[in-house]
């Protein structure tokens, strides 16, 4: 009985700790969100009237507005070449792994599924993906 009373506190202390960790990381988050919202608010409204008045500066927001979708879509093609890297990374890392666990077995084989995942990203971005 008494090595459950010595447990007792640990097990209190890390259930208050997680649940205060996994709130901070929710307020964080929608604290964040509401950030990134506020700001492209601002940022159409500032646009939009930039826009109205018709003039070179109306042609300049425009352009402003294709560089930006031009970054993006680089940035998100970008992150797709990454994660296709380390994906296929992965997979070639569990060939030797899984056959190190299971000498005799064709267990190895599961690591044919994150390759083959990292090689449809890679190939999604390098082929398929809008160029930007």
């Amino acid at each position: 009985m008494s090595e459950l009373q010595g447990t007792m506190p640990m097990f209190i202390f890390l259930s208050v700790a997680s649940v205060a960790l996994f709130s901070f990381v929710a307020v964080a988050a929608w604290s964040d969100a509401r950030r990134r919202e506020r700001e492209a608010y601002y940022k159409s409204e500032t646009l939009k009237k930039i826009i109205e008045k018709e003039g070179p500066g109306a042609n300049a927001a425009l352009e402003l507005i294709r560089e930006e979708e031009r970054r993006e879509n680089r940035r998100l093609v970008e992150g797709i070449k990454i994660g296709g890297l380390v994906t296929a990374a992965v997979g070639l890392g569990l060939f030797p792994l899984l056959r190190g666990i299971a000498p005799g077995e064709p267990v190895y084989l599961a690591g044919l599924i994150p390759l083959l995942i990292g090689i449809a990203l890679l190939a999604y971005a390098y082929i398929l993906a809008p160029k930007g």
